[in-house]
């Protein structure tokens, strides 16, 4: 399989190794297609007259399904697993981006490009729990409620989203925490049901596959608290700045600082662990 297993670099915004699809032509597989606005670059990068028979997508964030949308058009075949959770905004999306847009204002299209709905009849509906034509998924809640992990029996590569955090080139591991869903008591839990499967490999969106897997676990445990401490400590452009000097401290160029930012923005993170903060003591979230 490794031979086989291609990483695609979307360029997000024309910044290297801040999203990868993960394509299986061997298979018949995708996992996380990435937006629908680097939908030209994943498809330019598939084998001539290649079709997929499957989107495994760990949740319905942009920068992971965006662009599944768009892939059925070219692929009207393929099926799409998603967790229950997220599956009613793939195939009427109109909620979620009209949320979004609030979010992101003029930026929205050139981030994520346009969201284009999915037929439910090409939705393979999750729960976590099931074991599929060798592969396994677990519910992998923390960074979203919909989200799910997959493990690949053949290659004991599990494909995590974002439940195993983010890690670029030489830097460290730490988790994204946009609202509204960041739990850390489900996060921590949805770590061990990753370790369970006792995988040789972690494939995560952003970026990249890595086999010491013990080594970044066990980093995003620490950085998954550490990161909670803070938000609970600092307001937002306190916690911006002390997000951006960890970065900066622990990266060793331009490249991967810039592929962090573009992956995982540390002005995006602060709002998420607020409102975990929030719910924590009973208050209303601002």
């Amino acid at each position: 399989m490794p031979h086989e297993l291609l990483e695609i670099d979307l360029e997000h915004c024309g910044v290297p190794r801040a999203i990868c699809a993960f394509v299986h032509p061997g298979e018949g597989w995708i996992v996380d297609p990435g937006p629908e606005s680097t939908a030209q670059t994943l498809l330019a990068a598939l084998p001539d007259g290649w079709a997929p028979e499957r989107i495994l997508l760990t949740h319905i964030h942009f920068d992971h399904a965006g662009a599944t949308g768009r892939l059925l058009e070219r692929f009207p075949d393929a099926e799409v697993w998603v967790h229950e959770v997220g599956a009613p905004h793939l195939a009427n999306p109109e909620r979620l981006v009209n949320s979004a847009r609030r979010l992101y204002g003029e930026r929205f299209d050139m981030l994520w490009g346009e969201v284009v709905p999915v037929p439910e009849e090409r939705l393979r509906v999750l729960s976590g729990g099931e074991s599929i034509d060798g592969w396994d998924v677990a519910y992998t809640p923390g960074h979203a409620r919909h989200h799910v992990a997959y493990f690949h029996r053949a290659s004991e590569t599990a494909f995590c989203g974002d439940v195993a955090g983010v890690r670029i080139l030489d830097g460290p591991v730490f988790p994204p925490t946009p609202p509204p869903d960041v739990d850390v008591e489900a996060w921590h839990d949805s770590i061990k049901r990753i370790e369970a499967w006792d995988p040789k490999a972690l494939a995560v969106t952003h970026f990249g596959r890595f086999s010491d897997v013990e080594t970044q676990l066990e980093m995003l445990r620490r950085t998954l608290d550490e990161f909670a401490g803070l938000a609970r400590d600092l307001d937002a452009d306190g916690f911006e700045a002390a997000v951006r000097t960890w970065v900066e401290e622990r990266t060793s160029g331009t490249l991967s600082q810039s592929a962090y930012e573009q992956a995982n923005p540390p002005a995006t993170l602060h709002a998420g662990l607020a409102r975990y903060w929030s719910k924590r003591a009973g208050t209303p979230a601002a």
